[in-house]
């Protein structure tokens, strides 16, 4: 790239000496129409729970979730992810919790629906919160087993269109996963059904708060990094990216968000789709803790979120988002 200007008749400082010229020029910003809301639901009634190792964040029975869905209304956000903390007396080897009608995301969901209209609302499609093994698949003989997870990861989809969710977003890195789903919700008239692809999943060290959240932490027996992406690796993003746009993904995800900027970029950049990232647990209870012991300024938090819209991020999940939402302005 040519460098064009010559000091002192180009002064870049001109354009950065009072905050009118600075916000005019700027070239990233953040909106309510950037932010994913991501809730843990429990069971039980009456419930609002602490999460030890998220402070500020919550896991709600389905009665109290209008307390946080009240304020993600007020702020406009354009969408909502729940996540189910399933007791482990509901867990099995296969993850059956999944496919009851009955379940924690099933009741979310519809509870969501026929109180709100102003937003969409994502489920997960994966087996680790269901299984007793904490993985993302079925097991046989010690291995887990893509083809045989495939076929319950259809049914558990179709359920989850069939209770109204919005956005089926597949996170557990079985291959062909979005191709499955896709053929099996166009075979049942969800053809408008949006799929949101965990397309490229790092096997990352920040997801330990999360698993603490949903309660498969201490039910996981080794690691997930036979089907979970290397952090070592680049290009096999593209890979998984062009194979799950050609099976019918309508935006994708890269998770972790801040240690992977330079793969969220390579993915916009290379298949110009829309491209979500995920601010995941270890970020956040890393962040706020900085922030809550005063090592960081609170103005880190939304440094973090625009360094992930300016890597080109469309959308952002992030625990952060009605803290950031509500002071928008003064940022």
């Amino acid at each position: 790239m040519k460098i064009l200007g010559k000091f002192p008749s180009t002064r870049l400082r001109r354009v950065r000496n009072s905050d009118w010229i600075r916000r005019l020029v700027s070239e990233n910003n953040l909106s309510p129409n950037d932010l994913i809301l991501p809730i843990f639901i429990r069971e039980g009634k009456n419930k609002i729970e602490k999460i030890k190792s998220m402070p500020g964040v919550y896991r709600y029975s389905i009665d109290m979730l209008s307390k946080i869905l009240d304020k993600a209304e007020k702020f406009n956000l354009p969408m909502v992810a729940i996540f189910p903390n399933t007791p482990s007396d509901k867990r099995d080897n296969n993850g059956s919790e999944a496919l009851n009608e009955n379940n924690l995301i099933c009741r979310g969901v519809k509870f969501i629906k026929k109180k709100y209209k102003n937003f969409g609302v994502m489920t997960d499609v994966a087996l680790d919160p269901y299984t007793s093994h904490g993985h993302d698949g079925v097991i046989i003989n010690g291995k887990i087993d893509n083809d045989e997870t495939l076929k319950i990861l259809n049914k558990q989809a179709l359920l989850q269109a069939a209770m109204g969710s919005d956005v089926i977003a597949p996170s557990d890195m079985m291959d062909g996963r979005i191709g499955s789903i896709r053929k099996t919700l166009d075979k049942n008239k969800f053809k408008d059904t949006k799929i949101l692809s965990y397309a490229v999943k790092y096997a990352s060290n920040f997801y330990g708060p999360f698993r603490d959240a949903v309660g498969s932490k201490s039910n996981l027996k080794g690691d997930k990094k036979t089907y979970q992406m290397d952090m070592r690796n680049y290009n096999e993003a593209l890979r998984e990216v062009s194979l799950d746009i050609k099976e019918g993904a309508d935006f994708v995800m890269v998770k972790p968000g801040m240690p992977y900027l330079d793969i969220i970029s390579l993915i916009k950049k290379t298949f110009k789709i829309p491209v979500f990232s995920y601010q995941v647990s270890g970020e956040y209870s890393m962040i706020k803790n900085s922030v809550k012991n005063k090592y960081l300024n609170e103005n880190a938090i939304y440094e973090s979120l625009i360094s992930l819209k300016r890597a080109g991020s469309n959308a952002i999940i992030t625990y952060f988002a009605l803290d950031v939402v509500a002071k928008l302005d003064s940022y």
